[in-house]
């Protein structure tokens, strides 16, 4: 499945040089608003040691890792909700990401340009979130007054519909993002066709300087200020160093773990960073593994067989019959399928099985 991840913020927090870094892109970074118009795309794949452990034991003719997409949306001002800046553009733009990682400057330097005329991260998220909730409001408040005119002529499904659209309305009004309006299934319908903003999931990115990535600016008071605010909205925080992950960006993977190890620093940000927007999403991954290829795939947690089969080709879920299905670890311990197989690790399972995280799958269809 395809995963799409929205960087945002206010310009000059290090969105640009952080997509640079990850994607290797080169998307344009400068110290002015609105360097970013057009939104940059990168696809990334997915770091999993995993994969290379599997492509080591099987030595296919191909090793394919699931990949990641980075979409880095131009710079919000506050008044984007009625157009400022690049402000329409900038809406639209996030509409079409699953998950919104959103930048937040943490670091003091004179040479850089803060549009607000100072750092303060909780005042940045603040500004943001309102434009978020203020284009989500105007977006609700037309579907109430489409509902208004259909309820006229009394019935009682539509009224229904007005009843959660108002109660929704409320709800932002009181400054609180539509993920964590409490609905059943069937009454998000109502608004789901919106694709509104703040329903989306967000996590939180710190983008600090080089003295303070060594210890994930434990003592960065601007750091504890955004993990504070994410906390008590149940969302993640990464803490970054835009710089020198472009630094790391430009090396090998031998030079970039000895790098890595000079600054103590476990993980570069990028693994820190899908690692959590995987978690904020619910996704896992699992294998595929043969002579031609050993590839990664992504799927929502929860998935049952046939669903996760269908991530390959829509044919693998419509004539599903069986999943031949080994445990990772089961893999590693007995190095190939047949010898998996020998020791009874390798499992039958039919529609109903949910997909676990690791799982080494072959999939048995007929169309």
């Amino acid at each position: 499945m395809s995963v799409r991840c929205g960087i945002v913020g206010l310009p000059n927090v290090g969105k640009s040089s952080l997509f640079n870094a990850l994607s290797n892109a080169g998307a344009e970074a400068a110290n002015f608003p609105f360097c970013t118009i057009d939104p940059n795309v990168g696809m990334v794949a997915v770091p999993d040691t995993r994969l290379e452990i599997l492509s080591d034991l099987v030595k296919p003719q191909k090793t394919i890792p699931t990949m990641i997409e980075f979409v880095d949306i131009a710079g919000l001002v506050k008044g984007a909700s009625e157009g400022k800046g690049k402000g329409n553009a900038f809406l639209s733009h996030i509409r079409e990401v699953d998950i919104i990682v959103h930048v937040v400057r943490c670091f003091e330097d004179d040479d850089v340009i803060h549009v607000e005329g100072g750092v303060d991260p909780v005042r940045d998220i603040q500004i943001i979130d309102s434009e978020l909730l203020f284009k989500d409001l105007e977006s609700v408040e037309k579907r109430i007054d489409r509902l208004k005119k259909q309820s006229k002529s009394g019935d009682k499904a539509t009224r229904a519909q007005l009843d959660v659209a108002e109660r929704l309305k409320a709800h932002i009004e009181d400054g609180e993002p539509v993920r964590t309006f409490e609905v059943s299934p069937e009454q998000k319908d109502v608004y789901k066709d919106l694709f509104l903003l703040t329903d989306k999931a967000v996590l939180f990115v710190c983008n600090v300087s080089e003295d303070d990535i060594a210890d994930q600016g434990a003592e960065n008071p601007y750091v504890k200020q955004v993990r504070e605010l994410a906390d008590g909205r149940g969302s993640e925080t990464v803490v970054v160093c835009a710089r020198i992950e472009a630094e790391i960006a430009e090396l090998d993977e031998e030079a970039k773990r000895e790098f890595l190890s000079e600054l103590s620093i476990e993980s570069a940000g990028l693994d820190l960073l899908i690692r959590a927007a995987y978690r904020e999403l619910g996704l896992i991954t699992y294998f595929t593994a043969g002579e031609k290829e050993v590839r990664a795939w992504t799927v929502r947690r929860g998935s049952k067989a046939p669903q996760a089969a269908g991530v390959i080709h829509t044919d693998f879920e419509r004539g599903f019959i069986r999943a031949e299905t080994i445990a990772y670890d089961d893999y590693v311990q007995h190095k190939s399928e047949s010898a998996a197989r020998e020791a009874g690790k390798l499992r039958s399972e039919g529609k109903e099985y949910i997909v676990d995280d690791g799982d080494v799958l072959h999939f048995r269809f007929n169309v």
